[in-house]
């Protein structure tokens, strides 16, 4: 099958174009004009230049090369960000996930379109969220609107495609923020990571050979479509995960942070990131894409992936 993947530079990207040229696909990655793509044609995968917002060139681009199937997965996020500026920081992967969407979507007319979403954008409650959950409408921290109102837009237009949409939890693995070299695990590092109220939200993970195992599943099931949690078995609150990262590099453990106090630091959507995520279910993309997760939980991959790494950096 002739798989455009759109992202395939990214932390996604690295993992998923290795896997889908060995089971067996014909990858074709995105790059934006002037991109580093040594590694991209390295693993396999022929490059398809092309700016995705720029209607027209990706048009030309995508039509000329004809795929079967177009994985979505563009971002821009930084390495670092802001919890008080998250909409400042988002913006160019909020455009990314919206026009973008838009114009892979016109280019690729008749192709499959299978697109990232994320998995920690439920309506804060009680118990994992199944895909019908509503998403976070109400009581909204201000600065995760615009990012929500992308992922609504971008899970839209996938669907009126008769596309698929895989909800991602917080991506972890090589390249991640949660490497042994991200920007979070050099801040857990040197303690500066506060566990902020009673740190309740409840995280599910995704180690990014997941997302490209599930992508790999999905190729071969066409008639899959609509939304699916693609996460881990285990969702685990911030307060149970983070002192146990901090244990396995070594770290100092976690301070406490009063809510208010933080607030000023953080923002709403800092306090809110660690005490009202709600967790997700993976019950159905287990079922209709029959996939696993590498790891039940994420203390099993920090475990696997960083303690040996802290060893070493001791």
């Amino acid at each position: 099958m002739r798989v455009l993947l759109a992202g395939a530079t990214g932390v996604i990207g690295n993992r998923m174009v290795p896997l889908l040229t060995a089971v067996g696909h014909e990858v074709l990655g995105l790059a934006r004009p002037g991109s580093d793509t040594t590694a991209l044609q390295a693993a396999g995968a022929r490059t398809v230049v092309a700016d995705a917002l720029d209607r027209d060139g990706l048009r030309r681009a995508v039509r000329q090369a004809a795929p079967d199937v177009v994985v979505n997965m563009l971002t821009a996020i930084p390495a670092e960000i802001s919890p008080k500026h998250l909409a400042r920081d988002f913006a160019t992967t909020n455009r990314l996930r919206t026009e973008s969407t838009r114009n892979l979507i016109d280019a690729a007319s008749g192709a499959r379109i299978i697109s990232q979403g994320l998995a920690y954008a439920y309506q804060p409650g009680e118990g994992l969220a199944a895909e019908d959950a509503p998403l976070w409408r109400a009581g909204t921290p201000k600065q995760f609107v615009p990012v929500l109102d992308a992922l609504i837009e971008l899970e839209q237009l996938t669907r009126q495609a008769g596309g698929l949409v895989l909800r991602l939890g917080h991506l972890y693995g090589p390249g991640s923020i949660y490497a042994p070299d991200g920007s979070f695990v050099r801040q857990v590092r040197a303690g500066k990571v506060p566990l902020v109220g009673g740190g309740n939200a409840v995280f599910s993970f995704t180690h990014a050979d997941d997302v490209a195992a599930a992508v790999a599943a999905a190729l071969d099931k066409p008639d899959v479509a609509g939304v699916l949690n693609i996460v881990d078995d285990r969702p685990t609150p911030l307060r149970e995960w983070l002192p146990e990262l901090a244990t396995v590099l070594g770290a100092p453990a976690p301070k406490k942070a009063p809510a208010p106090l933080a607030r000023l630091a953080v923002g709403s959507w800092g306090v809110a990131f660690m005490n009202r995520l709600r967790g997700a279910a993976n019950t159905q993309a287990r079922l209709h894409l029959d996939w696993r997760p590498r790891y039940a939980s994420v203390t099993e991959g920090f475990a696997a992936e960083l303690a040996s790494e802290a060893r070493v950096t001791a």
